[in-house]
């Protein structure tokens, strides 16, 4: 008998179909003999629903009151999946966040999981119950809901797994595994068995939407047996861990971001300390940059161009207008026209000429190619919004990922 920890997305519970098809996973996994601990997240587009009804009441609510809002759609999902359990025959109990001994820092909207008392969840489970969890949410030291950001429910779940040890972590989604790139985009798309932590961290912070990259970090910090499938075919997944087998393949997946904003920063003067003011002013307030570029200096000048997060984009620019005299520049321009297309697999290390490559596929699309970064395992480029998807087929074609 071993313990399995389950997560199921907003897609997987969305009505009571769904949650009876997801009830029959569970039980099915019960009934082998295991211990299984389920994670949810809210049902289908209820989170979004919920943002918007915050909206008609204030454009600029509290994050506190926020996170005691959003924390509600988990929990209807949570009970009506132990309802439908119970229905079944079988036993099981739903537990909120902070039942469950998820605490977290105070950050409200994006808090990050400080430690798990999992001693409830473990008593539970010695009564031979199921427990459900709510995924996305904790409590802080002021004993307030907090949650911990979109997609934080692949994070409570591996977070979970590693805290109670599970012997398996299944994130279930409406896809079969994680392809070498969205097969909505490029049908002829290869799903792979198998897949690094390294390289489903990268694709996940660039972009691919089947795992949140924080719980890709901790699957990897705690060596979570990880695995991702299909809530709707059953079909077997792709498996996370920390080698892969497959080393011919040089490029692993693709993915592209269209939720991306580019900040220049104009006429900067030319002396040290620049770029740090301005990525530590960044820094203070949690904007994570992406992609950077640093122009030559001249005529005492220099220009600094850096992506963000598109939500993130009015905040960074209040931060740089407010802090002018500090940084000292004489222009401030942005655009949110822009999508980034990156490129991630171990196999770069060892290859030279993947960039080129991949360069090569965008020059035979006419995709201009705005800024570039890279990594040992991965390469960005930022383009052009609108030309994301012609420029993953192109990159799909001439690495012939199928």
């Amino acid at each position: 008998m071993g313990l399995v920890v389950q997560k199921f997305g907003g897609s997987s519970v969305k009505d009571a179909e769904c949650l009876r098809r997801v009830a029959g996973i569970i039980t099915n996994t019960y009934k082998a003999g295991n211990n299984v601990i389920v994670v949810v997240s809210a049902q289908g587009d209820t989170t979004d629903d919920l943002i918007e009804k915050a909206k008609e009441i204030s454009k600029n609510p509290s994050k506190r009151e926020m996170d005691m809002l959003l924390t509600t759609g988990e929990q209807i999902s949570a009970s009506l999946l132990a309802m439908t359990i119970a229905e079944m025959g079988y036993p099981a109990i739903s537990l909120t966040g902070w039942q469950a001994g998820m605490m977290t820092n105070s950050t409200y909207s994006n808090s990050r999981i400080k430690k798990i008392n999992p001693e409830r969840i473990l008593a539970e489970l010695d009564k031979k119950n199921i427990v459900i969890v709510t995924g996305f949410q904790g409590i802080n030291k002021y004993d307030d809901m907090t949650t911990l950001g979109r997609g934080g429910s692949d994070t409570s779940a591996v977070a979970l797994a590693a805290a109670c040890h599970a012997d398996l972590c299944e994130i279930y989604t409406d896809v079969d595994g994680v392809y070498t790139t969205d097969p909505r985009i490029a049908p002829n798309a290869k799903k792979l068995d198998e897949i690094s932590y390294d390289e489903m961290l990268e694709l996940a912070s660039l972009g691919a939407n089947v795992l949140h990259n924080r719980s890709v970090e901790l699957a990897k910090k705690y060596n979570v047996n990880l695995c991702v499938r299909s809530s709707i075919t059953g079909a077997e997944g792709t498996i996370v861990k920390e080698v892969t087998t497959v080393e011919s393949m040089m490029v692993r997946g693709i993915a592209k971001d269209n939720d991306v904003a580019r900040i220049s920063i104009c006429h900067i003067e030319d002396t040290p300390g620049k770029a740090f003011r301005i990525f530590s002013l960044l820094a203070k307030h949690n904007i994570n940059v992406d992609i950077i570029l640093q122009s030559i200096g001249r005529e005492n000048t220099k220009d600094i161009s850096f992506t963000v997060n598109e939500g993130k984009l009015q905040e960074a620019l209040d931060i740089i207008e407010n802090n002018k005299d500090v940084i000292g520049y004489g222009e401030l321009s942005y655009t949110t026209e822009v999508s980034k297309v990156s490129i991630v697999g171990a196999g770069m290390v060892t290859n030279p000429g993947v960039a080129a490559k991949m360069f090569e596929a965008l020059y035979d699309a006419s995709i201009n190619i705005h800024m570039i970064a890279t990594s040992e395992i991965k390469v960005s480029v930022l383009i052009d919004e609108g030309l994301e998807n012609l420029a993953v087929r192109a990159i799909q074609d001439k690495f012939e990922l199928v």
